[in-house]
């Protein structure tokens, strides 16, 4: 059995022997369009992470089996065309939901702890130059008592709220799905989450229902002390929307981790902002734990033993 790795790359130092233990094992860093289908032409199962998987490279791919995504998320595959050409698909879901959850408050607490700010403060020397022992002019947020809002009330979306209940929080969600299966907190609709949340955060797919749910109109309806944080998908929130939303201070910040284009753009908006330490931006990282990583190479491994 013949297992190419298109975009091995992404892995970075995780452990793959348990893959590699499964047959004949290629691993490439990274993989253009025309490369994909030359190297999957002779493999039995493709490993990718973003490659994208469309007419052309089934139609050069003979011989393949099995596709393994190495991630959770599967919109670079046509997985209507693999089922007609009797190619399975697996993704690895749950390996990640400690990463993201740990990421995401990464960026809630350095938001509304000035974080960055302080640490600017206390480098550039003003804080030496001061005569008192604080930074009087800007103090942070206290979280207890305040609402969390999250989008997506999945595995990862319970791993937040659990520990924002631990900070005092209150909880409220929008299932993006409709069906409000968690019962453990509130479900309300979208407008009244943009309305009473102090913090949003986002835990959705990126699918037809969650496509640009997130406007300008839609940060209009926000608080003006109100964060919003994405670790679920680019493109979940309109990027030029949300530029604009922080020039013109109509909320106190977002910290983000997914772009609709990755890795992001120079010109990206997001990069001109007026106001840069209201926009925190990290590169796709929250699902890159090390820990999180070899989970994800683990369960790879296990789908393809498992066969098809």
């Amino acid at each position: 059995m013949k297992i190419v790795f298109l975009d091995a790359a992404t892995m970075g130092d995780a452990d793959m022997s348990a893959i590699a233990a499964q047959g004949e094992f290629i691993c490439y860093p990274s993989s253009t369009a025309q490369e994909a289908r030359q190297r999957v032409a002779d493999a039995d199962v493709a490993i990718l992470n973003k490659i994208i998987v469309d007419k052309e490279f089934l139609d050069a791919a003979q011989k393949l089996r099995l596709i393994c995504e190495a991630g959770t998320g599967i919109n670079n595959i046509d997985v209507d065309l693999c089922r007609e050409r009797g190619v399975l698909v697996r993704n690895v879901a749950a390996y990640s939901t400690d990463s993201v959850a740990q990421t995401a408050w990464m960026h809630i607490l350095n938001l509304a702890g000035l974080a960055f700010h302080y640490n600017g403060y206390v480098r550039s020397g003003e804080y030496s130059a001061g005569s008192i022992h604080v930074d009087a002019g800007h103090p942070f947020t206290e979280l207890a008592g305040k609402t969390l809002g999250v989008v997506g009330m999945g595995a990862i979306g319970q791993k937040v709220a659990g520990i924002a209940t631990a900070f005092g929080m209150k909880v409220i969600y929008y299932s993006t799905s409709g069906t409000s299966h968690c019962k453990d907190y509130p479900s309300v609709s979208l407008d009244e989450l943009l309305a009473g949340s102090d913090v949003i955060s986002i835990h959705a797919p990126y699918n037809s229902a969650t496509a640009g749910i997130i406007g300008y109109e839609q940060l209009c309806k926000m608080k003006p002390t109100a964060f919003i944080v994405n670790t679920g998908r680019g493109g979940i929130v309109v990027e030029e929307d949300l530029a604009r939303a922080i020039d013109g201070q109509i909320i106190a910040g977002a910290g983000i981790d997914v772009y609709v284009r990755e890795p992001l753009p120079a010109a990206h908006p997001y990069l001109h902002c007026k106001y840069p330490e209201r926009l925190l931006l990290t590169p796709h990282i929250a699902w890159y734990s090390k820990e999180a990583r070899q989970r994800l190479a683990e369960a790879m491994a296990d789908n393809i033993r498992k066969g098809w």
